[in-house]
Protein backbone atom coordinates (compact mmCIF):
# COMPACT_ATOMS: atom_id res chain seq x y z
CA UNK A 1 0.00 0.00 0.00
CA UNK A 2 1.27 3.60 -0.25
CA UNK A 3 0.47 5.77 2.69
CA UNK A 4 0.43 9.63 2.78
CA UNK A 5 2.95 11.09 5.13
CA UNK A 6 2.65 14.58 4.00
CA UNK A 7 -0.20 15.83 1.09
CA UNK A 8 0.75 14.69 -1.90
CA UNK A 9 3.84 12.67 -0.30
CA UNK A 10 2.84 8.61 -0.39
CA UNK A 11 5.44 5.78 0.43
CA UNK A 12 4.84 2.21 -0.62
CA UNK A 13 4.62 0.05 2.94
CA UNK A 14 4.58 -3.09 3.61
CA UNK A 15 3.53 -4.72 6.87
CA UNK A 16 4.56 -8.25 8.29
CA UNK A 17 3.03 -9.74 11.41
CA UNK A 18 0.34 -8.96 13.70
CA UNK A 19 0.64 -6.55 16.35
CA UNK A 20 -1.23 -8.11 18.65
CA UNK A 21 -1.20 -11.26 19.97
CA UNK A 22 -3.84 -13.11 22.08
CA UNK A 23 -2.36 -13.95 25.46
CA UNK A 24 -4.31 -15.36 27.73
CA UNK A 25 -8.01 -13.05 28.21
CA UNK A 26 -6.23 -10.38 26.87
CA UNK A 27 -4.20 -9.09 23.16
CA UNK A 28 -0.80 -8.62 23.93
CA UNK A 29 0.58 -5.65 21.58
CA UNK A 30 4.36 -6.38 19.96
CA UNK A 31 6.76 -3.57 19.40
CA UNK A 32 6.75 -2.72 15.92
CA UNK A 33 10.55 -2.75 13.58
CA UNK A 34 10.99 -0.26 10.73
CA UNK A 35 13.51 -0.87 8.64
CA UNK A 36 15.21 1.76 6.74
CA UNK A 37 16.49 0.51 3.31
CA UNK A 38 20.24 1.57 1.70
CA UNK A 39 21.41 3.01 -0.62
CA UNK A 40 20.68 5.34 -2.17
CA UNK A 41 18.48 4.98 -4.82
CA UNK A 42 17.60 1.58 -3.40
CA UNK A 43 14.47 -0.16 -1.98
CA UNK A 44 13.15 -2.39 0.87
CA UNK A 45 13.48 -5.24 -0.84
CA UNK A 46 17.03 -6.28 0.17
CA UNK A 47 15.53 -6.98 4.26
CA UNK A 48 13.64 -9.75 2.56
CA UNK A 49 13.42 -13.00 3.47
CA UNK A 50 15.62 -13.08 6.27
CA UNK A 51 13.59 -10.42 8.70
CA UNK A 52 10.43 -12.51 8.09
CA UNK A 53 11.91 -14.53 10.79
CA UNK A 54 11.54 -11.96 13.47
CA UNK A 55 7.53 -11.81 13.35
CA UNK A 56 7.61 -13.31 15.96
CA UNK A 57 8.74 -10.76 18.29
CA UNK A 58 8.05 -7.83 16.23
CA UNK A 59 5.29 -6.27 13.48
CA UNK A 60 7.59 -5.51 10.97
CA UNK A 61 7.35 -2.26 8.59
CA UNK A 62 9.04 -2.26 5.15
CA UNK A 63 9.12 0.79 3.34
CA UNK A 64 10.50 2.56 0.73
CA UNK A 65 12.31 5.64 1.51
CA UNK A 66 10.87 9.05 -0.54
CA UNK A 67 11.35 9.40 -3.85
CA UNK A 68 12.69 5.60 -3.65
CA UNK A 69 11.31 2.11 -5.27
CA UNK A 70 7.87 1.87 -5.10
CA UNK A 71 7.18 5.15 -3.23
CA UNK A 72 6.04 8.21 -5.66
CA UNK A 73 8.85 9.98 -7.54
CA UNK A 74 10.32 13.12 -5.74
CA UNK A 75 12.83 15.65 -6.78
CA UNK A 76 16.17 14.84 -6.40
CA UNK A 77 16.40 17.69 -4.13
CA UNK A 78 14.00 16.10 -1.77
CA UNK A 79 16.00 12.97 -0.69
CA UNK A 80 18.23 14.81 2.23
CA UNK A 81 18.75 13.30 5.37
CA UNK A 82 16.82 15.48 7.49
CA UNK A 83 13.91 15.10 5.11
CA UNK A 84 14.51 11.43 5.29
CA UNK A 85 15.04 11.10 8.98
CA UNK A 86 11.68 13.21 9.41
CA UNK A 87 9.55 11.27 7.24
CA UNK A 88 10.35 8.32 9.81
CA UNK A 89 8.38 9.80 12.38
CA UNK A 90 5.87 11.05 9.79
CA UNK A 91 5.19 7.22 8.57
CA UNK A 92 4.77 6.39 11.87
CA UNK A 93 2.89 9.04 13.25
CA UNK A 94 0.61 8.19 9.53
CA UNK A 95 0.94 4.69 11.31
CA UNK A 96 -0.18 5.06 14.63
CA UNK A 97 3.21 3.49 15.38
CA UNK A 98 4.56 4.47 18.66
CA UNK A 99 8.18 4.06 20.09
CA UNK A 100 9.59 1.74 17.24
CA UNK A 101 12.51 -0.09 17.18
CA UNK A 102 14.13 1.43 13.97
CA UNK A 103 17.13 -0.80 12.27
CA UNK A 104 19.12 1.50 9.49
CA UNK A 105 20.91 -0.62 7.06
CA UNK A 106 23.94 1.11 5.73
CA UNK A 107 22.72 4.55 4.03
CA UNK A 108 19.96 3.54 5.89
CA UNK A 109 22.49 3.82 8.86
CA UNK A 110 22.90 6.87 8.00
CA UNK A 111 19.44 8.18 7.82
CA UNK A 112 18.55 6.61 11.47
CA UNK A 113 21.87 8.40 12.78
CA UNK A 114 19.79 11.96 11.48
CA UNK A 115 16.54 10.35 13.18
CA UNK A 116 18.56 9.89 16.42
CA UNK A 117 19.66 13.19 16.44
CA UNK A 118 16.73 15.09 15.99
CA UNK A 119 14.23 12.98 17.16
CA UNK A 120 16.12 11.22 20.18
CA UNK A 121 12.84 10.80 22.33
CA UNK A 122 10.85 8.87 19.69
CA UNK A 123 12.70 5.74 19.17
CA UNK A 124 12.14 2.54 21.69
CA UNK A 125 15.79 0.97 20.16
CA UNK A 126 18.16 1.44 17.19
CA UNK A 127 19.87 -0.82 15.15
CA UNK A 128 22.93 0.45 13.14
CA UNK A 129 24.23 -1.88 10.67
CA UNK A 130 26.75 -1.80 8.41
CA UNK A 131 27.22 2.17 7.98
CA UNK A 132 29.09 4.72 8.78
CA UNK A 133 29.69 8.42 10.22
CA UNK A 134 31.44 9.97 7.20
CA UNK A 135 32.34 9.57 3.57
CA UNK A 136 36.05 7.86 4.48
CA UNK A 137 37.09 7.94 1.26
CA UNK A 138 40.38 6.33 1.96
CA UNK A 139 38.97 3.55 4.06
CA UNK A 140 37.09 2.51 1.04
CA UNK A 141 40.04 2.55 -1.46
CA UNK A 142 42.09 0.80 1.21
CA UNK A 143 39.40 -2.26 1.88
CA UNK A 144 38.30 -2.39 -1.61
CA UNK A 145 41.82 -2.57 -2.88
CA UNK A 146 43.32 -5.59 -0.62
CA UNK A 147 39.89 -7.61 -1.59
CA UNK A 148 40.13 -6.80 -5.00
CA UNK A 149 43.24 -5.27 -6.41
CA UNK A 150 44.50 -2.48 -7.64
CA UNK A 151 41.52 -2.12 -10.64
CA UNK A 152 38.90 -1.98 -7.80
CA UNK A 153 41.08 0.65 -5.91
CA UNK A 154 40.89 2.58 -8.72
CA UNK A 155 37.48 1.63 -9.42
CA UNK A 156 36.30 2.82 -6.00
CA UNK A 157 38.10 6.28 -5.94
CA UNK A 158 36.51 7.03 -9.20
CA UNK A 159 33.33 6.12 -8.29
CA UNK A 160 32.92 8.23 -5.15
CA UNK A 161 35.36 11.18 -6.74
CA UNK A 162 33.60 11.09 -9.99
CA UNK A 163 29.88 9.69 -9.63
CA UNK A 164 27.92 9.24 -12.48
CA UNK A 165 27.08 6.45 -15.22
CA UNK A 166 30.33 5.37 -16.77
CA UNK A 167 32.27 5.59 -13.61
CA UNK A 168 29.49 2.93 -12.07
CA UNK A 169 29.47 1.32 -14.64
CA UNK A 170 33.30 0.09 -14.05
CA UNK A 171 32.55 0.26 -9.86
CA UNK A 172 29.70 -2.74 -10.81
CA UNK A 173 32.28 -4.38 -12.26
CA UNK A 174 35.00 -4.47 -9.71
CA UNK A 175 33.57 -3.73 -6.51
CA UNK A 176 30.06 -4.98 -5.72
CA UNK A 177 30.92 -8.59 -5.92
CA UNK A 178 33.14 -7.47 -2.81
CA UNK A 179 30.99 -6.33 -1.10
CA UNK A 180 30.03 -9.96 0.96
CA UNK A 181 31.84 -13.13 1.22
CA UNK A 182 28.79 -15.22 0.17
CA UNK A 183 27.48 -15.30 -3.00
CA UNK A 184 23.89 -14.39 -3.47
CA UNK A 185 21.33 -17.37 -3.56
CA UNK A 186 20.38 -17.77 -7.42
CA UNK A 187 17.14 -15.71 -8.20
CA UNK A 188 17.56 -13.53 -5.01
CA UNK A 189 17.59 -9.74 -5.22
CA UNK A 190 15.49 -9.82 -8.79
CA UNK A 191 12.86 -7.45 -6.98
CA UNK A 192 15.28 -4.39 -6.23
CA UNK A 193 14.21 -0.99 -7.50
CA UNK A 194 17.10 1.18 -8.31
CA UNK A 195 17.17 4.67 -9.38
CA UNK A 196 20.84 5.51 -9.77
CA UNK A 197 20.46 9.28 -9.99
CA UNK A 198 19.67 9.29 -6.08
CA UNK A 199 22.97 7.44 -5.64
CA UNK A 200 25.09 9.75 -7.76
CA UNK A 201 23.21 13.03 -6.12
CA UNK A 202 23.77 12.46 -2.36
CA UNK A 203 27.46 11.43 -3.58
CA UNK A 204 27.85 14.60 -5.16
CA UNK A 205 26.03 16.56 -2.58
CA UNK A 206 25.40 15.94 1.11
CA UNK A 207 28.03 12.50 1.40
CA UNK A 208 31.91 14.31 0.89
CA UNK A 209 30.99 16.90 3.63
CA UNK A 210 29.04 14.22 5.98
CA UNK A 211 29.79 13.55 9.85
CA UNK A 212 27.02 12.29 11.66
CA UNK A 213 28.85 11.61 15.12
CA UNK A 214 27.66 15.31 16.83
CA UNK A 215 24.44 14.24 16.67
CA UNK A 216 24.68 11.22 18.18
CA UNK A 217 25.55 13.13 21.54
CA UNK A 218 21.56 13.07 21.90
CA UNK A 219 20.92 9.93 21.88
CA UNK A 220 18.55 8.46 24.34
CA UNK A 221 17.62 4.85 23.90
CA UNK A 222 19.75 1.75 23.56
CA UNK A 223 21.79 1.45 20.14
CA UNK A 224 23.19 -1.75 18.73
CA UNK A 225 25.85 -1.15 16.18
CA UNK A 226 26.61 -4.06 13.87
CA UNK A 227 29.80 -4.42 11.31
CA UNK A 228 30.58 -6.82 9.57
CA UNK A 229 35.14 -7.56 9.41
CA UNK A 230 35.04 -7.81 5.81
CA UNK A 231 33.36 -4.95 4.89
CA UNK A 232 34.95 -2.86 2.32
CA UNK A 233 32.35 -0.40 1.65
CA UNK A 234 31.40 0.53 5.63
CA UNK A 235 34.52 -0.52 7.04
CA UNK A 236 34.28 -1.69 10.71
CA UNK A 237 36.85 1.31 11.66
CA UNK A 238 33.96 3.50 10.96
CA UNK A 239 31.00 1.29 12.92
CA UNK A 240 34.07 1.59 15.85
CA UNK A 241 34.21 5.26 15.80
CA UNK A 242 30.09 5.33 15.80
CA UNK A 243 30.21 3.49 18.94
CA UNK A 244 32.98 5.88 20.49
CA UNK A 245 30.59 8.82 19.44
CA UNK A 246 27.39 7.32 21.48
CA UNK A 247 26.53 8.26 25.11
CA UNK A 248 28.03 5.29 27.27
CA UNK A 249 24.54 4.09 29.05
CA UNK A 250 22.83 3.60 25.49
CA UNK A 251 26.05 1.60 24.02
CA UNK A 252 23.98 -1.33 23.46
CA UNK A 253 26.83 -3.20 21.64
CA UNK A 254 29.34 -3.66 19.06
CA UNK A 255 29.00 -6.84 17.26
CA UNK A 256 31.77 -7.33 14.50
CA UNK A 257 31.04 -10.78 12.68
CA UNK A 258 34.30 -12.19 11.13
CA UNK A 259 34.52 -13.69 7.77
CA UNK A 260 31.09 -10.80 7.24
CA UNK A 261 30.58 -8.24 4.79
CA UNK A 262 27.97 -5.44 4.25
CA UNK A 263 24.79 -6.61 5.70
CA UNK A 264 26.64 -9.18 8.41
CA UNK A 265 22.92 -11.53 7.93
CA UNK A 266 24.06 -12.23 4.26
CA UNK A 267 27.02 -13.75 5.09
CA UNK A 268 26.20 -15.02 8.56
CA UNK A 269 22.72 -15.06 9.24
CA UNK A 270 22.62 -17.18 12.15
CA UNK A 271 25.10 -15.50 14.01
CA UNK A 272 23.27 -12.38 13.08
CA UNK A 273 19.99 -13.39 13.97
CA UNK A 274 21.36 -14.61 17.56
CA UNK A 275 22.44 -10.87 18.15
CA UNK A 276 19.12 -9.60 16.90
CA UNK A 277 16.97 -11.36 18.25
CA UNK A 278 18.30 -11.20 22.00
CA UNK A 279 18.53 -7.31 21.06
CA UNK A 280 15.08 -7.26 19.80
CA UNK A 281 13.63 -9.31 22.56
CA UNK A 282 15.37 -7.39 25.62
Amino acid sequence: MRIEIEPGIRLFVDIEGLGHVPDGLALREKPTLVLIHGGPGFDHTAFRPFFSRFADLCQIVYFDQRGHGRSDARPLGECRLDTLADDVVRLCDALGVVKPIVLGQSFGGFVAQRYLARHPAHPRKVVLSSTSHHFGLERKVHHFGRLGGPAAAQATRDFWERPGADTWAAYETHCRHLYNTRPKPPGAGGWMMFNPEILFEHTRTELPGMDLRPGLANVQCPVLVMAGEEDPVTPPEDAGEIVAALPAPWRAGFERFPGAGHGAWRDDPEAAERVLRAFLAS
